[in-house]
């Protein structure tokens, strides 16, 4: 079973920057393909960013020049950082893995961590 621990979030102020990360546990995580997702209060989880293994990436039109989505093998960790945040970015931000094994496509989640634009 895979588990996905975020952190890196918190209360910052408009136009400052933030950086989460997501460890995974397990052995698969250089063959996954890693997205960072937010839900803000009242809304529908979206897709802000993702990788995949090979390392491309892709990401959301609200976002795009201001985060950047990286990952490490080598730690089994995925990184969104975040620059020029604004109010709306304020969402609990979840990392989501998905793998592909025995012709089904699997997806795991964090548990989340939350982050506050606010000043």
């Amino acid at each position: 079973q895979v588990q996905l621990v975020e952190s890196g979030g918190g209360l910052v102020q408009p136009g400052g920057s933030l950086r989460l990360s997501c460890v995974a546990s397990g052995n698969i995580f250089s063959i996954a393909a890693m997205g960072w997702y937010r839900q803000a209060p009242g809304k529908q989880r979206e897709l802000v960013a993702a990788i995949t293994g090979g390392g491309s990436t892709n990401y959301s039109d609200s976002v795009k020049g201001r985060f950047t989505i990286s990952r490490d093998n080598a730690k089994n960790t995925v990184y969104l950082q975040m620059n020029s945040l604004k109010p709306e970015d304020t969402a609990v931000y979840y990392c989501k893995m998905t793998y592909y094994s025995s012709l089904t496509y699997h997806d795991y989640w964090g548990q989340g961590t939350q982050v506050i634009v606010s000043s």
